[in-house]
């Protein structure tokens, strides 16, 4: 069953209008929360899976935000916040057809552009990562992730929060032991410090909410803040639950957010640099 049917052509303007909300700027999860929000999507939709972990709305929704991007309506950093261009803070919507045709065309001319280049210089020059090999890398180490064992992925959450800054962190992982495979220490500004428990879940589908009571459950009296890691993805519900007000705030990585994080400290995630020369004439002139 299909729940979801939006494209990204149609996520387009509830892009641009969902960062304009919230003010001009914001993260990939912020401007999905707002999207869910303002197009009235229930939870099938917005569970509904693409491939591996990575939901439909999420899928559609990186092909949006990429186009806009090269249209020069957005712009985003290391850090992983959306930001609207100049440009894109002038207009109130875009003609989708217009702008997927000015995108096409302009990479077409970049693909030539690279294509004589690699001719005069005789080597392979690489244009800017494209959401869709983004999304490449990201399903095909989650499908790895996915086929390790309970126990190497729970030494790799344990690796991958010590490389974060986690101190004295200890898989745990026993039976009776209410879901928590795990604990560790992070110290704020070298000051204050705060016990945390976390739960590695090795799941190709959704995290529930009722999987979010019981863990907040078993870590009361236990620690200051909880952590759930998925391979996965987390219902709304879920979410909702994790942020719920009057109870402790439990934080939440899936699938996407977990190899993004390898891939930043380099853990099992190689990067290549493409060398560029460019030849100064100028210095040759004055020399």
């Amino acid at each position: 069953m299909i729940y979801f049917k939006f494209k990204y052509k149609d996520l387009l303007n509830p892009t641009l209008i969902a960062i304009k909300q919230l003010g001009g700027s914001a993260n990939s999860d912020e401007i999905e929360e707002k999207i869910i929000e303002n197009l009235k999507l229930n939870d099938n939709q917005i569970n509904d899976i693409h491939n591996g972990s990575r939901t439909k709305l999420n899928y559609q929704l990186a092909w949006a935000k990429n186009n806009l991007k090269n249209a020069e309506l957005l712009e985003n950093s290391k850090r992983g916040v959306w930001a609207l261009t100049e440009k894109g803070k002038n207009i109130e919507s875009v003609d989708e057809t217009e702008l997927l045709k000015y995108v096409f065309e302009k990479n077409i001319k970049k693909k030539y552009s690279i294509d004589d280049k690699e001719k005069e210089y005789g080597q392979n020059i690489n244009s800017e990562n494209s959401e869709f090999s983004e999304i490449k890398w990201e399903d095909e180490l989650l499908e790895i992730i996915k086929n390790i064992s309970p126990d190497a992925f729970e030494r790799l959450c344990q690796r991958l929060l010590r490389e974060l800054g986690f101190i004295d962190v200890k898989v745990t992982g026993k039976v009776g032991d209410g879901g928590i495979d795990g604990s560790g220490i992070i110290k704020i500004n070298g000051t204050l410090s705060f016990h945390v428990v976390f739960q590695a879940k090795r799941f190709s589908k959704s995290v529930s909410s009722s999987v979010i009571r019981d863990f907040r459950g078993s870590m009361v009296g236990r620690a200051d803040k909880g952590l759930v890691m998925t391979t996965g993805t987390f219902s709304r519900d879920a979410i909702l639950e994790a942020r719920r007000d009057g109870a402790p705030n439990i934080d939440l990585v899936d699938g996407v957010e977990f190899v993004q994080k390898l891939k930043y400290l380099n853990l099992g995630v190689e990067i290549e640099q493409i060398e560029k020369v460019k030849i100064n004439k100028g210095w040759f002139e004055k020399i």
